[in-house]
């Protein structure tokens, strides 16, 4: 039976000494949010896309009612991670006179929160940014941790910095508006934290399917809360990613192969990386780590949230070893995974054997 307890948690910091900051989490933050408090200066951009500014651009902007606000509206979609894309940003701030007091807004999904702070982070050097995600896997992923960037032809997130915002607002109220693609999507990033080290919180989750798939407010508020918990400890231990952070990309090798296969059009982010973490946990299957029943239960969990667990028809392995060459994991010419030991012991290394990756890769893509 699906639990009905919710257990209660206290406000969230990402401790990283005079760059910490806050996650407010809960419903209608967006109606009742003091968000001046977070900027210092009188100019504010506004980022949001196509679909999201229409829905919420008029509710932020009536909350800065004291600041000079300018907008830029971008096309909405991964395709659109770019450095044409980015330029639109520079565009206005530079036509506006923006100057270094400024704070830009990231509002929407995942992309435009990159894009946004690595505009803050490379405008005049750094400006300040906040973000006020919009979608489920922004929510629990992207917004916090200070990853920033956009994409290349030739590979996911290949130009970027590590760059903190002043303050992340979560509206979980914004998820009524979610497709149920989207939605799904963003769980595979919620399932992500109990694979890597909570293994607790993966078992609440198998308990409360129908009611995360329901929307049910509470549910999701506590799967949202748990989520930024998980990272936000991960972050303050790693922030530039040197150790333990890189637990936090479990399948995130093997699904940016995905996504730079089908040109940033084809598989969303968390479809992607839901597809990665389980050739990942076939992998820890062929190198002895993980059980088959712990393999199966893998591809269960992502099975009942509605995600994909095999590439694309058309991707072989061939493709996967091509592209996964040129992902950011590659230190001194080793391909670094993250790797299964057990439901919640992620770990990373380089030493794994090449006949296992090319059987779980063979596996994937129907080639043995």
């Amino acid at each position: 039976m699906p639990t009905t307890n919710y257990p209660q948690i206290d406000p969230l910091i990402v401790d990283l000494g005079d760059r910490s900051y806050s996650i407010f989490i809960g419903s209608q933050q967006l109606a009742y949010s003091d968000l001046s408090v977070h900027i210092k200066g009188k100019q504010v951009l506004i980022v949001s896309n196509e679909t999201v500014a229409p829905l919420y651009l008029e509710t932020v902007t009536n909350l800065l009612h004291d600041k000079h606000v300018d907008v830029v509206v971008l096309p909405d979609g991964e395709q659109y991670k770019n450095l044409d894309t980015l330029n639109l940003i520079f565009t206005k701030l530079l036509e506006q006179k923006h100057d270094r007091g400024t704070t830009l807004i990231a509002l929407g999904g995942g992309v435009i929160g990159d894009m946004t702070g690595f505009a803050a982070a490379t405008y005049q050097r750094g400006v300040a940014f906040i973000q006020i995600p919009t979608t489920l896997l922004s929510q629990v992923d992207s917004s916090v941790g200070g990853k920033t960037g956009v994409n290349h032809v030739l590979g996911k997130n290949m130009l970027g910095a590590f760059y903190q915002p002043k303050a992340v607002i979560i509206d979980t109220q914004t998820l009524d508006s979610l497709p149920q693609r989207q939605f799904s999507a963003g769980m595979a990033e919620v399932i992500k934290y109990g694979l890597i080290s909570d293994y607790a919180f993966l078992q609440w989750l198998e308990q409360n399917n129908d009611s995360l798939l329901n929307r049910n407010p509470e549910a999701l508020r506590y799967a949202i809360e748990r989520s930024c918990i998980n990272k936000a400890k991960i972050v303050s231990a790693d922030e530039t990613e040197q150790g333990v952070r890189a637990i936090l990309n479990l399948g995130h090798t093997f699904g940016h192969a995905i996504e730079t296969f089908q040109q940033y059009q084809g598989s969303l982010h968390g479809e992607a990386v839901a597809i990665g973490t389980v050739i990942a946990a076939h992998m820890s299957h062929f190198a002895g780590w993980l059980s088959k029943s712990d393999l199966h239960r893998i591809q269960s969990i992502f099975r009942s949230f509605l995600l994909p667990v095999t590439p694309p028809v058309e991707m072989t392995s061939t493709d996967f070893l091509a592209l996964m060459g040129r992902d950011k994991k590659v230190m001194d010419g080793r391909l670094r995974l993250v790797l299964l030991k057990g439901l919640g012991q992620a770990f990373v290394s380089s030493e794994f054997s090449q006949e296992d990756l090319e059987l779980a890769l063979n596996n994937a893509c129907g080639e043995l």
